[in-house]
């Protein structure tokens, strides 16, 4: 019995130990992995520096206006006159453009119908309501809302 006592136990120290060793070696592997690592985050940081300053060379006004002068003849530079104000660009227009061209040549309907209009609050309860035509009504064309419209007033540029 004391014979099993002492094999198992001389086991179960080879077992830690051979466990320790492996946990020793897997944390020095880490650490020279997390070393590579910081090494190859240094040189790619390296390279960045590089790279950005062979930018900064490469894009310097004196070496870039003799290259436009060669191969951008025509070419002239910005003049102030060219500049202008935001106010004066035009407005951006937020129409449907298909639907607007579907309206001139009358295919277009609504998308949704046109809104009932308001009854009045005064109108006795016994009068019969109207009855609706069975024909449906087609949103006017661009153009002739236009021409309803009269000639369009465009507010007063300072």
């Amino acid at each position: 019995m004391l014979r099993i006592l002492n094999i198992l136990a001389i086991c179960v120290l080879v077992g830690s130990a051979v466990y320790a060793y492996s946990i020793k070696y897997q944390t020095s592997y880490r650490a020279e992995q997390i070393a590579k690592t910081k090494l190859e985050i240094k040189a790619e940081r390296d390279a960045i520096a590089v790279l950005r300053a062979d930018w900064a060379f490469m894009t310097r006004p004196e070496r870039l206006q003799p290259l436009a002068d060669k191969y951008l003849p025509d070419y002239t530079p910005l003049q102030v006159t060219q500049l202008v104000s935001a106010q004066s660009l035009p407005q951006k227009t937020r129409g449907d453009s298909i639907g607007a061209k579907l309206s001139e040549i009358g295919l277009s309907a609504p998308a949704t119908p046109p809104a009932a209009p308001a009854a009045p609050t005064n109108t006795p309860k016994s009068e019969p309501a109207k009855a609706k035509s069975a024909t449906p009504k087609v949103a006017p064309t661009a153009k002739a809302a236009a021409n309803q419209q009269g000639p369009s007033q465009e507010p007063k540029k300072p």
